[in-house]
């Protein structure tokens, strides 16, 4: 699937950066009352150990089926920061 190829491209998520393998799954969201029960921002949305990698998704409740963008330091992206992806990556591996 593209989508899985694209986060497996992500450097943070590469087996051996940070010392680890993650589980990479995918999950289908047919419709809105999906992305609400599934609490999902848009795509891309990733979650480690159930939490969404962006900081500020916490204070979200625009949950869609859309394209999602985020706001990183360096501006509005279309993938999360890296570094929000491996200190997630960190965390969950450290038991939070």
């Amino acid at each position: 699937m593209a989508v899985a190829a694209e986060l497996e491209a992500l450097p943070a998520v590469r087996p051996g950066p940070v010392g680890l393998d993650p589980e990479i799954r995918v999950l289908d969201v047919p419709d809105q009352d999906a992305a609400e029960r599934l609490r999902f921002l848009g795509s891309p949305t990733i979650r480690v150990g159930g939490r969404d990698v962006d900081p500020r998704a916490e204070e979200r409740s625009d949950y869609a089926l859309s394209c999602r963008v985020f706001r990183t330091e360096t501006g509005i992206a279309g993938q999360p920061d890296e570094r929000w992806v491996r200190d997630a990556l960190l965390r969950e591996a450290r038991g939070r």
